[in-house]
Formats: C-alpha cells, structure tokens, sequence
C-alpha cells in the first residue's frame, strides 16, 4: 500500500491528525520505571497502549536513543515492531532529520526502513540528490523541513531568494521544490505552529493532497486551532499535529501512560472541533 493511503486509512480509522512524538529522554523518564530492564522501550510500550486508538502516527526522535548506545538502538527497534503489532494501522515516523549525498545518503535510508519505519524527516539544503534514496519506494514516506517552529529558523527559511519563478522566501521556493521532487505522492512537509501565516501560505501553494507535519503546539506554544485550521486540507485530514512532552510526559508519577492516554484524547478532541 502506498505510504499516503495508510497515512490517510490510519487518521479515517482513529478519526484523528494527533502525533506522538516518542521522545523518550532518559534523563525525563518517571522514577518508576527506571529499575526495568529496558526502560526507554517500557516507557514505550504503556504509552502506545495507552494512545494507540486516538493517534494516527507515532514519531520516535532517534536522538533520545542514539545517545544511549547499543541499548538504545535496541529500545528504538523494539518499540517500532512493537508498534507494528499492537496499532498496525498507525504510521511510525522516525524523526532523523537526515541529508546527506550519494552512497551516504543511501546507506541512511536503508538503516531508516531495516528499522521498520514508514516515514523519516529529512533536511532539504543538499537537494533532490540527498533525498532520491528515500523516496524511490512509495510505500515508504518522507516529511521535508520547510518552516520550522524552532525561533532561529527564519534566520535561513525567511531569507528572500530569486527563483526561476521570481522573488520568494526560501521556505516557499522549498515547498515549491518538493511538490516536483515528490512524484510518487510520499513527499510532505514539515511547517511549525509556531508560524500559523507561513503554515497557511505553504498549504494553499502545496493543494491538499500534499501532508504536513505540524509540530510546535502545546510546550512550544502554537496555536492549535490555527495549526488544524490553516494546515489541514479541504477534507480536513493530511495534517499531523505532533505532541511530546505535553503527551508522554504530562504526569512524572506511576499514572504516567494512563495520563498521557487522557491527554492524547483530549487533544484528539480539541483538533476534532477545528477540522
């Protein structure tokens, strides 16, 4: 199945844009479940159970295990194939935010999807060389930084730039570019909450049929119901506003994935009256 077809099949069947974002800080996790084993893919583990029917994409930040070494590795695998079992119609989106050129930039995306992922974030500022590997098969995804909801992002994404078309800022002339690098319909892009106008402009210049990871609502302090308004398509789907520390973090204490299961609910709820 193409990638964009499951993204689309999973926000039908839950009735929901919501995305966790599993950025399982070892440093965050809650004290009761730092003597198992393996704490990262336990700490995983409850979450996914306790939002799986109200998300439509879980992204694990590679970060939060890479810096664990081997066992992190291992904590990322598991939680992936655990995700594939327990929510197989929700879309694991590894957050790599990877770009880099030839045998490089293969070798990445052969790590990405021997992992089990559906999808990888990818860096746009080495062109289409740095992302052809990724998006040959379309049954596998990639979001493209466009505008992202860091502060400093527009030091470079707001530049004014000259195109073949005429004067642009630089996030736009990057979606205009990815709406002709992403032939095989398994190309988004990423545009923050932070920056409700600029997320509305990338919409109306991609169409609908393109999805948009919206991160920076909640501890970033987007607006939600711009982010759903100006980023969701016509239908009111293909848009992913992802949550983290508000979601899987929300309680520090034992009840942790009971409340992150609330919370994820509640979200799901509050997008649900924008759509």
């Amino acid at each position: 199945m193409k990638f964009i077809e499951r993204l689309l099949g999973a926000q039908k069947k839950n009735d929901s844009l919501v995305c966790v974002g599993l950025d399982s800080d070892l440093a965050k996790l809650p004290r009761s479940i730092l003597g198992s084993a393996e704490p990262q893919f336990e700490f995983n583990r409850r979450i996914i159970d306790a939002t799986k029917n109200a998300v439509c994409a879980y992204k694990p930040n590679m970060a939060f295990y890479e810096e664990a070494g081997l066992k992190g590795w291992a904590a990322l695998e598991k939680t992936i194939i655990y995700i594939k079992e327990s929510a197989p119609d929700v879309v694991v989106i590894l957050d790599a935010k990877r770009g880099d050129i030839g045998n490089t930039a293969q070798a990445y995306a052969k790590a990405c999807w021997a992992l089990g992922a559906d999808c990888v974030t990818l860096n746009p500022y080495l062109g289409i060389d740095s992302l052809e590997p990724f998006l040959k098969d379309d049954t596998k995804g990639a979001f493209v930084l466009c505008r992202t909801s860091n502060p400093s992002g527009r030091e470079l994404q707001d530049l004014d730039v000259t195109t073949p078309g005429g004067p642009s800022k630089l996030y736009m002339h990057v979606a205009r570019l990815a709406m002709s690098w992403g032939k095989g319909g398994n190309l988004g892009l990423v545009v923050g909450a932070t920056v409700p106008s600029e997320l509305k402009d990338v919409r109306a210049l991609v169409g609908g049929a393109v999805p948009i990871l919206i991160p920076g609502v909640g501890a970033q302090g987007g607006s939600l119901e711009a982010a759903v308004r100006n980023g969701a398509n016509e239908s009111g789907l293909l848009a992913l506003i992802n949550s983290s520390r508000d979601i899987i973090f929300k309680d520090p204490g034992p009840d942790f994935a009971k409340k992150a299961g609330e919370s994820a609910r509640e979200l799901k709820e509050a997008i649900n009256k924008f759509r």
